[in-house]
């Protein structure tokens, strides 16, 4: 049985998990949500608590933004038929700062390690997720300006690039406009 992976981007509020959980829901079977997020302050707190109360009941929640070959450790993710994973761009922002790294003055090299190390996991990711149908989140963050500070910067490309591995491994990609998705692949 074959099984097909979905990308989904788009900026902040676009719509992309909106129209994420709705793919999924179409979907038979049972579904795991793997939750990125940590609450570290009450904004994050907020939008955690929002997307719960989002999304069905039934679905089971992992809570994991790192070391992805364990997922098939987890009775949530044997279980499951369908994955959504919400989202690449707070997985890599944790992994970023779990790196205990002086981002703002980080030589280039030290940012192209760490960096390697999360495409890495996110390769894993990928290989696990290609046992389910699953649907990726994550936010485009290259249509603005460029950041003013070595940290905005790297997190940009080093998101940027997860963003085009992820997509090039993904049958189908969207892009979420207020919205409104636009398939693209």
């Amino acid at each position: 049985m074959e099984h097909t992976l979905t990308f989904i981007t788009g900026g902040a509020r676009s719509g992309k998990s909106n129209f994420a959980e709705e793919l999924v829901r179409q979907k038979p079977g049972k579904t795991v949500y793997i939750a990125t997020a940590i609450p570290f302050d009450e904004n994050m707190k907020d939008r955690i608590k929002k997307h719960r109360e989002h999304r069905p009941s039934s679905w089971k929640t992992i809570e994991k933004y790192k070391n992805f070959k364990d997922l098939p450790n987890d009775p949530a993710f044997r279980e499951a038929d369908n994955v959504l994973f919400d989202c690449m761009t707070v997985m890599t922002t944790n992994q970023m700062v779990d790196r205990d790294k002086d981002w703002y003055d980080l030589p280039v090299e030290e940012a192209n390690k760490v960096e390697k190390k999360i495409q890495a996991d996110v390769k894993d990711l990928l290989e696990v997720l290609r046992t389910k149908d699953s649907v990726i989140v994550s936010n485009e963050v290259g249509l603005g300006i460029v950041p003013a500070n070595n940290f905005a910067c790297y997190y940009r490309d080093i998101l940027g690039r997860i963003n085009q591995q992820v997509a090039r491994e993904a049958d189908e990609v969207y892009f979420t406009v207020s919205g409104l998705p636009l398939k693209i692949k």
